[in-house]
C-alpha cells in the first residue's frame, strides 16, 4: 500500500464522494457517452506533439468541451505499439501544467496512465476516473490507489504481443476475470468498473475487428463497456488511410460498438462523434 500520509488521507476523504459519483452521474444520462482524448505527448500515433504545450492542450480541451465531450481523458505517456516508455517524473512534468486547468473546465477528467503514482497525483489534483490500459495487472499498486481514492476505473484488456492463433474474445474474458479478482481483493466495488476490450492493443487487425463485432459477448459481465476505435490501424487494414483520415471508419466502428452494447466511446474527433451518436439515438428511439 502507498500514500498513507495524513495530508493525502485528508485529500482523499474530501474528494472521494464526488469522484465515486462521477460514473453513476454519467450513466444516469442513459445515452452513448463520448470520452475525448487529450494526448499531452510527443509521440502518440495520431496527434503526438500537437498538444504537448500547455496552451495548446488547454485550448484543445476547451474546444472538445464545446463540442460536447462527456469526459476528458488526459494521458502523458504514449501507449502506441513500440512507444518509448517514460518515467513517472516525466509523465508528471507533462501533466502538472495541464491537468489542473483541464479539471476546471467542468466535465469529469480521467487520467490515462499505467502508473499508480501518476494516478494518485492526478486524483489529488481533481481527476475523477482512472483509465488503466493494463487493467490493474501491470502496476501492483494501481488497484490499491483506485480503492483508496474510491474512484471509478476503466479496466482495459492488453497483451504484450498479438497472437493470431488465439480466440481473442476468450482471452479478453479471461483477462477481465483476473482484473475483477484483483479489484475485489483491493475492495473496488463492481459498480465503479468499466470494461474496455482494448481495440488495437495486443491484437491483430482482424482480432480488433472481431472484438467489436462480438462485443455483445462481454455484456455477460454486467458492467458498462467502453470502446476506443478512433483512428486505429484496423481501419487502415480495410481502407488504406493515414490516422487523421480515418474518421469515417472510426464513426462506423463506434456506432456498431454502441449497437452491440458499448456505453462509452473514446475518440479524437469529438464534434463528428457527438453528432453521430445523437442522430443514431434519435433514429433508434423512433424505430
Amino acid at each position: 500500500m502507498i500514500f498513507t500520509s495524513s495530508a493525502v488521507s485528508g485529500a482523499v476523504a474530501t474528494s472521494a464522494s464526488a469522484c465515486a459519483d462521477a460514473l453513476q452521474a454519467l450513466l444516469a444520462l442513459q445515452r452513448p457517452l463520448v470520452m475525448a482524448i487529450l494526448n499531452v505527448t510527443p509521440d502518440s500515433f495520431s496527434d503526438g506533439g500537437a498538444f504537448l504545450s500547455p496552451d495548446a492542450a488547454l485550448s484543445h480541451a476547451k474546444q472538445m468541451v464545446t463540442e460536447g465531450a462527456d469526459i476528458l481523458d488526459i494521458g502523458a505517456e504514449s501507449t502506441r505499439p513500440n512507444a518509448v516508455p517514460v518515467s513517472a517524473a516525466e509523465e508528471l512534468r507533462r501533466l502538472e501544467a495541464v491537468l489542473p486547468a483541464v479539471v476546471r473546465l467542468g466535465p469529469p477528467v480521467s487520467i490515462d496512465t499505467m502508473k499508480a503514482t501518476v494516478a494518485a497525483w492526478a486524483l489529488d489534483h481533481g481527476a475523477a476516473i482512472v483509465n488503466d490500459v493494463w487493467g490493474l495487472q501491470r502496476d501492483p499498486d494501481m488497484a490499491d490507489v483506485v480503492a483508496r481514492y474510491r474512484v471509478p476505473v476503466i479496466v482495459m484488456h492488453n497483451r504484450d504481443a498479438a497472437d493470431p492463433q488465439i480466440d481473442i474474445l476468450a482471452d479478453i474474458a479471461a483477462f477481465f476475470e483476473r482484473s475483477l479478482a484483483i479489484a475485489a481483493r483491493a475492495g473496488i466495488p463492481r459498480d465503479r468498473i468499466v470494461l474496455d476490450p482494448g481495440i488495437g492493443f495486443g491484437k491483430t487487425q482482424e482480432q480488433s475487428i472481431t472484438a467489436i463485432a462480438r462485443l455483445d459477448c462481454l455484456k455477460a459481465f454486467g458492467l458498462p463497456l467502453l470502446v476506443g476505435a478512433s483512428r486505429k490501424r484496423f481501419v487502415n487494414s480495410v481502407t488504406p488511410s493515414p490516422p487523421r483520415q480515418r474518421l469515417g471508419g472510426s464513426l462506423a466502428a463506434h456506432i456498431l460498438a454502441v449497437e452491440r452494447g458499448a456505453t462509452f466511446v473514446r475518440v479524437h474527433d469529438v464534434a463528428a462523434t457527438v453528432q453521430a451518436m445523437r442522430v443514431m439515438t434519435v433514429i433508434g428511439a423512433s424505430a
